[in-house]
């Protein structure tokens, strides 16, 4: 049966890819922010097939490709970047400061030319195209469409995903069970201190000084504190004190991510950045308040739907990679914790961009690349499943 739909839904596909592809352009030159994804969302919707459609998350839509019955969801995220272009397309953004620097763009092209292609030709089971919303910032869209529980109502069973990573070569796709994207954090640590006139810093407790030593100390929370062999990051990003060249301030403010593969990890790190911080404010006669958000877990692509997708991948004219683990993060790990989830990372440039650059634009066949990639996936799924 797999065969069967592999050779027509990639024909049909093949097939799409044009209209995708202009699709994909409009998509990039009218870019949405985070949490206000609504005009993108009516664009796809307008290119998808009629079906069965379910606003979520805000900005977000469900839209069920089929019948009744268990369903494959793929999603595709709706979100930009504050980011301004230089790409120099003729297509560019019509929004000043904002980018599909992320190849959103792309993925959603993709996904609408695999939703019409099982429309056109039917599929091993219903699809559930998932838009979905704040990708790119808190609060997490698909944390918002887990919680909503319309995978559940909508009988999914799996979720699949891919995004281009222009650390591999274009027709290259790493299908990697296991852990790939670390958990991913942010803090604020605020140090409180004396203020007082900066040549009398006697009179005072000075907390730049004091963030100033706590930013040395907390970079061995993973050089000393940690498993040499374990996939731990911590970087502190914004600093920011005082007004005056001669005012020591009350207060001063450190901000940064924690990024982890392993629980165990993660939950050390989040201890023991409150000890350090305490502690060394203390030595230096002041406090500090730290403020935790926890964001996206660990996404944890499933071991047997990664088994099953890879010779799909194979008989669609991509290459399998090498397994590609990294530091980044996607919220897509919530649907991992939810359902069993495969996120595929699709090779666009080979190591000579990177993603959120301002000159970041994959060329359009990228768009066929992904869409098999996702065809991969629910295929897979949906055999699983059956």
């Amino acid at each position: 049966m797999t065969d069967r739909h592999l050779s027509a839904l990639a024909a049909a596909l093949d097939e799409e890819l044009p209209a995708a592809a202009a699709l994909r352009r409009r998509i990039h030159a009218r870019p949405c922010l985070s949490g206000a994804e609504a005009p993108t969302r009516d664009l796809v919707l307008a290119a998808l097939p009629a079906g069965s459609t379910t606003k979520v998350a805000g900005t977000g839509a469900v839209v069920r490709i089929g019948g009744p019955g268990p369903a494959v969801a793929v999603r595709a995220e709706l979100d930009a970047l504050a980011v301004t272009e230089k790409t120099g397309a003729a297509w560019t953004s019509e929004h000043p400061g904002l980018m599909h620097a992320c190849g959103h763009d792309v993925h959603l092209a993709a996904l609408t030319a695999l939703a019409r292609a099982v429309d056109r030709t039917g599929g091993p089971a219903p699809l559930l195209a998932v838009l979905q919303p704040r990708e790119e910032t808190y609060p997490s869209g698909a944390r918002a469409i887990v919680e909503d529980g319309i995978l559940d109502r909508e009988q999914c069973r799996s979720v699949i995903g891919a995004h281009v990573q222009p650390l591999l070569p274009a027709g290259t796709v790493a299908c990697t069970p296991g852990g790939v994207n670390a958990s991913s954090d942010e803090f604020t640590v605020t140090v409180h201190g004396r203020s007082g006139h900066a040549a009398y810093p006697h009179l005072t407790r000075d907390p730049v000084v004091t963030l100033a030593h706590l930013v040395v100390a907390l970079q061995s929370l993973v050089s000393r504190g940690t498993d040499p062999m374990s996939h731990v990051v911590l970087s502190v990003t914004t600093l920011t004190a005082g007004t005056a060249a001669n005012v020591l301030p009350a207060t001063a403010q450190a901000r940064g991510t924690l990024r982890a593969l392993g629980t165990g990890d993660r939950d050390t790190l989040h201890t023991r950045l409150a000890e350090v911080c305490a502690l060394v404010a203390q030595a230096h006669g002041c406090t500090a308040e730290v403020d935790l958000t926890r964001g996206e877990p660990v996404l944890d692509n499933d071991a047997a739907l990664t088994a099953a997708t890879r010779p799909l991948l194979g008989s669609l004219g991509l290459r399998i990679g090498d397994d590609l683990r990294s530091a980044g993060s996607d919220d897509f790990s919530f649907f991992c914790a939810q359902l069993p989830s495969l996120m595929l990372f699709v090779g666009t440039h080979g190591g000579t961009e990177q993603l959120h650059s301002p000159t970041f634009l994959p060329p359009d066949e990228r768009i066929r690349d992904i869409a098999h990639a996702m065809l991969a996936g629910y295929l897979a799924a949906a055999e699983l499943h059956t």
